[in-house]
């Protein structure tokens, strides 16, 4: 399993390519993704498993295959 900061600049840069530049609600979470590890981390007051969820909760208009992939691995991290 990547680590989630890897899984968070790999969505960077898929959804950049889709022309349109990362949702502005996702951004604050992806880029608190981009210091986690896992979820049992720490993002200053919050927990890693709630910077995922609702980063995930925020990504509804990333989509596509690479959308599908790299949210289950995040998904998969909640497990």
């Amino acid at each position: 399993m990547r680590p989630i900061y890897e899984i968070a600049r790999e969505i960077n840069q898929e959804w950049s390519k889709l022309g349109k530049g990362v949702n502005y609600a996702a951004k604050p979470y992806l880029d608190a993704m981009l210091s986690l590890n896992t979820t049992a981390d720490q993002y200053i007051m919050d927990s890693g498993t709630s910077v995922v969820l609702y980063g995930l909760s925020n990504m509804s208009s990333f989509r596509g295959e690479a959308a599908r992939r790299l949210k289950k691995e995040l998904k998969d991290h909640l497990k």
